[in-house]
């Protein structure tokens, strides 16, 4: 694995890689398990993986946020390296955003709307740092995770009204055991503040319609696959934490031998599959469902 710091490094590392497929897979660090799955869903994609470590300040509202976002670098490119990324791009915010700098992309209605309206310039942080990698990397695939659906659609919607040829990946949100959607600031939630969180999954399990026959499941259940993969990452000390620099690396060398991605790997993809098929079912019989219902409503309405 090779860890480039600039555009012009990085340009020049891909040139001979242009033949073949290349995935990103955009992070701000602090890795864990739902990045994992995105790292594993590009390796199988790929001929090339680039994955970025970049903390973007420009997505953050306030400076507290922004300061103390975790920080690993050491432990990152370890994962990464073990997953078998080719590239990381971890460039400098004067690399990415030079002195002068003044051009935005503002995906204004969806951007606007639900976490943008109590976040402002928080989407037109995320679409401009992502149109800049994507014209650095030139990608052909791009990954990112469902958990963050908001984010999909913006550049979803980039994507398209710019004609960027590159496709978009929605990878499923890997959950904790709990049922929490993995996430990197969930190091900083309070016992009580995850408690709270933990309505999140509970209510979306009580409201998204569920497969003809299939069974309720709690949160617990639907992430059988999450918390067993949660376990094989070691966790990412909050930003007080006093370890040594280096320390989470051996523990991650130790705990995920390179030898089980392939395995783990197909799971992943297994999983995905059957994910999609029950989605599917669940879209065929709502559209028949429905269909019946209009029949009979016309019948009804026949002189």
């Amino acid at each position: 694995m090779r860890t480039c710091r600039t555009i012009a490094e990085l340009r020049t590392a891909l040139e001979s890689h242009r033949t073949g497929t290349i995935g990103l897979v955009p992070t701000m660090g602090a890795l864990h398990d739902g990045h994992l799955a995105l790292l594993e869903a590009a390796r199988e994609e790929c001929e090339t993986v680039v994955m970025s470590l970049f903390v973007n300040p420009t997505q953050f509202e306030m400076s507290a946020d922004l300061n103390g976002y975790p920080r690993d670098e050491e432990r990152d490119l370890a994962i990464a390296a073990d997953a078998g990324v080719d590239f990381v791009f971890a460039p400098t915010v004067a690399e990415m955003y030079p002195p002068g700098f003044q051009t935005w992309v503002d995906v204004t209605e969806i951007g606007s709307a639900l976490e943008g309206a109590f976040r402002p310039g928080h989407f037109r942080g995320v679409a401009t740092v992502c149109l800049k990698l994507f014209a650095i990397i030139q990608p052909d695939l791009v990954y990112f995770g469902q958990k963050d659906a908001q984010q999909v659609e913006v550049l979803r919607r980039m994507i398209s009204d710019l004609a960027l040829d590159l496709e978009l990946r929605s990878i499923p949100t890997v959950r904790d055991a709990d049922g929490l959607a993995l996430s990197s600031r969930n190091a900083r939630l309070s016992a009580d503040e995850r408690r709270r969180a933990l309505a999140l999954p509970e209510h979306s399990r009580l409201v998204m319609p569920q497969p003809h026959g299939a069974r309720s499941k709690t949160p617990a259940s639907t992430s059988t696959t999450s918390s067993r993969r949660r376990s094989t990452l070691p966790c990412s000390p909050p930003p007080s934490a006093s370890a040594q620099p280096g320390s989470s690396t051996t523990s991650h060398s130790k705990e995920k031998p390179h030898e089980h991605h392939a395995t783990r790997r197909k799971a992943r993809a297994a999983g995905a599959r059957r994910d999609e098929a029950s989605r599917r079912e669940d879209r065929d019989g709502h559209r028949l469902r429905h269909s019946r219902r209009t029949v009979r409503r016309g019948r009804r309405c026949r002189p």
